[in-house]
């Protein structure tokens, strides 16, 4: 089960460049957080080779991919789709559970909405350092 650090969605790049919405960011939002995140990939990868296949097992758990299309993606495009799955769920963290801890959140109230549902329970701290947890 990979547990990838991303600390630095928020100490060196915002969750919002890699994830917003058509009403956030206009018409363009989706090619436009695509790149961004394609783009940051290139520049720092955030998984190390020995954590691609389980995170490539991880996305081809949801159903939106053919095998043969996730076998296909590159590293960079890998490590995007994690930028981006990541920001999305640091942001509905921020939104929901605001508070002074890491990335401004109340992590207790975060891990009090992933118990009951109301969150996804990806996100962790541990060590002041932001993780997500990406198991199949």
């Amino acid at each position: 089960m990979p547990e990838i650090n991303i600390t630095r969605l928020i100490t060196d790049a915002s969750p919002f460049d890699f994830s917003h919405s058509i009403a956030e960011g206009g018409k363009n939002a989706g090619p436009e957080t695509w790149a961004a995140a394609k783009a940051e990939a290139q520049e720092r990868p955030l998984l190390a080779p020995e954590e691609r296949e389980a995170v490539r097992g991880f996305f081809a758990g949801f159903g939106a991919w053919e095998a043969e299309e996730i076998a296909a993606w590159s590293d960079d495009e890998l490590d995007a789709l994690v930028l981006q799955y990541a920001s999305g769920d640091l942001r509905e963290v921020q939104d929901l559970c605001p508070g002074d801890g890491l990335a401004d959140v109340d992590w207790a109230e975060a891990e009090e909405l992933a118990h009951v549902g109301t969150i996804g329970g990806n996100l962790f701290v541990s060590a002041d350092q932001l993780y997500i947890s990406l198991s199949e």
